[in-house]
């Protein structure tokens, strides 16, 4: 059984960059424009694991299946998406498809790549995308109480 991950972070920070890298290939587009990416690119990448080779010289399957680390590279969330700014509610549903998220966060200066706050800040990046996820969580709990309630 593999593993899902969504590379997370705002707009134009590298995220395509990043997972294009993962995947050794240039399947997702990496753009200098905010929103490049739109549906998110999937891609899947074997973990090398020595000890199923080890496994597979004792017993000698037909075949030899590794887990798989799957890789979601998701378009870029910004202030406000738990309010559906951006792509809001569609971003959202992709993250909670993920067994986990890595963030990418922005820590160098160049004046050829925009920035949609303006200036480089790493620590208020990852506030604003965690605020979001915070709060869209905050309201999908207060959607289910009423229903909770009547039970």
């Amino acid at each position: 059984m593999g593993f899902t991950c969504g590379i997370v972070g705002l707009p134009n920070v590298g995220k395509s960059t990043l997972f294009n890298a993962l995947l050794q290939t240039a399947q997702a587009e990496a753009a200098n424009y905010p929103f490049c990416t739109i549906e998110p690119n999937v891609g899947r990448v074997a973990v090398p694991d020595t000890r199923l080779d080890a496994l597979a010289e004792i017993v000698k399957p037909q075949a030899v299946l590794p887990t798989y680390l799957e890789f979601v590279d998701i378009a870029g969330l910004v202030k406000g998406a738990s309010k559906g700014e951006g792509l809001g509610n569609q971003f959202l549903g992709h993250i909670r498809a993920v067994d986990a998220i890595a963030f990418v966060l922005r820590c160098f200066e160049d004046d050829d790549i925009t920035h949609v706050e303006g200036s480089v800040d790493p620590i208020r990046d990852a506030e604003i995308i965690e605020t979001d996820l915070v709060l869209a969580d905050l309201e999908s709990i207060e959607k289910r109480i009423p229903a909770l309630e009547k039970r």
